[in-house]
């Protein structure tokens, strides 16, 4: 009977791997074309592995908690000779012997079959987490090739050696200092780090390398809370921001350039991210051409994102290709912060929570009460200096205080 492999499928454009969550077959089992038969997580998503056809399941070849690379084959199906040809993939038949004819081995996931030799299926590993130390010396960053080489066997990365005073020439770390260290920490408690909190560390190890810098300025929310109070279904706040951002980007797109050599590539749409807190991180799901988009027109697929988000299951079409992000910490009483944005992003604007404060009135001749939130634009200084941020905040406050206008 011809076979049919359960490929681990490309699930997303910078996804190399993704770890098996649960198996919702098992041997024998029948199952139907398109079955969801293998939850997997990403470091974005959770995802479910469908079937290309019906048939039996022939056996599974991965296991829960274990990290798999894209093109990875998860196990077999047993199908009819109609549903092979139906899918147009090479099956391979048995013969008498039992063996596969024209099978070779490489058909086979050798990190997936521990038999007969073949070596184990790679593990995500957590980084080991530093201590508060004193700055070091001139030669502290230096890292030798036989450190690196030993860095390279642990899995470790620069930061996670951080806390480590070193006792080499000019304060560099050595081989013993990180052996001493590990060995120090070695019956701490620990938890496994998941692939999302792994995910976040590199995003930010990554965002790091360039030099960022943070402008705020206050922004009188109460026309927007007026606004907002007359309209059934009231829009999040965030859809407005999301909105003003969008237009002032629009009107100014040289602020959410890439610089790449001695270029700064312009953004071809409006794409913004939208940070949603989830369990052990976040996930920015992203609403596309939000320029030409009013709140009316946005608010249901916003609502459905933050929602599919916080179940682990964005879309696809909806994973990546965002040139800036808008985080909302107020929702968790933050009056002010410096987010950092993607790598792949040269701006990410945060906004605190809103504060009854007194305001002094020129028209008034006194201090009237009135809302206030926190504007915080976080920005990549190679492409966009203090004073253009500025300005890109001023106009973004500025199209906040005519809300029916977005």
């Amino acid at each position: 009977m011809p076979e049919i492999p359960i490929i681990m499928p490309q699930l997303g454009e910078s996804i190399a791997e993704a770890t098996i969550i649960r198996l919702n077959v098992a041997q024998g089992d029948t199952v139907q074309a398109d079955q969801e038969v293998i939850e997997v997580e990403t470091n974005k998503a959770t995802m479910d592995v469908t079937t290309l056809c019906a048939g039996t399941v022939r056996e599974i070849l991965v296991e829960e908690g274990v990290s798999y690379p894209v093109g990875t084959v998860l196990g077999f199906l047993d199908v009819t000779e109609e549903e092979a040809e139906r899918t147009g993939m090479l099956v391979h038949a048995e013969d008498s012997s039992g063996k596969r004819e024209g099978a070779g081995e490489e058909a086979r996931p050798h990190f997936a079959t521990p038999e007969g030799g073949a070596r184990e299926p790679r593990k995500v590993e957590p980084s080991i987490r530093g201590l508060t130390v004193p700055a070091g010396m001139k030669g502290a960053h230096y890292l030798s090739p036989r450190m690196k080489a030993r860095m390279d066997e642990l899995g470790l990365r620069a930061a996670d050696i951080s806390a480590i005073v070193g006792s080499g020439a000019g304060g560099r770390v050595t081989v013993t200092d990180l052996e001493k260290f590990l060995e120090y920490v070695e019956e701490w408690p620990h938890s496994q780090a998941s692939p999302m909190r792994l995910s976040v560390a590199d995003s930010m190890r990554r965002s790091s390398t360039r030099p960022l810098a943070s402008v705020g300025r206050p922004v009188c929310l109460d026309a927007l809370l007026d606004y907002r109070r007359s309209l059934e279904p009231k829009p999040p706040l965030t859809i407005f921001l999301l909105r003003a951002f969008g237009k002032a980007l629009a009107e100014e797109p040289a602020t959410a350039g890439y610089l790449i050599g001695e270029h700064i590539v312009h953004p071809r749409a409006f794409d913004l991210g939208v940070a949603v807190q989830v369990e052990d991180g976040v996930l920015v799901p992203v609403l596309r051409k939000v320029d030409t988009r009013t709140v009316e027109e946005l608010m249901e697929e916003y609502l459905d994102l933050v929602r599919k988000a916080r179940e682990r299951r964005v879309p696809e079409e909806n994973i990546g290709g965002g040139i800036a992000t808008v985080t909302n910490f107020g929702t968790f009483g933050l009056v002010w912060g410096t987010p950092i944005p993607l790598p792949s992003e040269t701006l990410i604007l945060g906004i605190g929570a809103g504060v009854k404060k007194p305001v002094w009135s020129e028209k008034e001749q006194g201090f009237v009460p009135k809302t206030e939130a926190d504007l915080i634009l976080t920005f990549d200084h190679r492409v966009v200096d203090g004073g253009g941020a500025g300005m890109l905040l001023t106009r973004l406050a500025d199209l906040l205080q005519k809300p029916e206008k977005l």
